[in-house]
């Protein structure tokens, strides 16, 4: 029973571990072998996904200054490909 707020019989138990999710993202994601995915602990695997940008809080969107200066850094060949097309189609 919740009394202001409170269970009687403790806080509620945690939600279940996504195993789905979690294997998708080691396999599919990460490209682990079942193996290596099995041994790593709770912490190895919050790493990895962080490491693949998946890092919550911790994470930085990329704003927009950040965003103009990689453009700027490495702009889009606009036509080359498109003209490459032309000269030889």
């Amino acid at each position: 029973m919740i009394a202001a707020g409170r269970f009687e019989d403790g806080p509620p138990p945690p939600a279940p571990l996504p195993w789905g999710a979690v294997m998708a993202f080691g396999l599919g994601v990460l490209r682990l072998a079942p193996a290596d995915l099995w041994a790593m602990t709770p912490r190895e695997l919050a790493a990895a996904v962080e490491g693949q940008g998946g890092g919550g809080a911790r994470s930085v969107p990329l704003g927009r200054g950040r965003l103009a200066r990689l453009m700027a850094a490495f702009p889009d060949k606009i036509g080359s490909h498109h003209q490459e097309k032309q000269d030889h189609g």
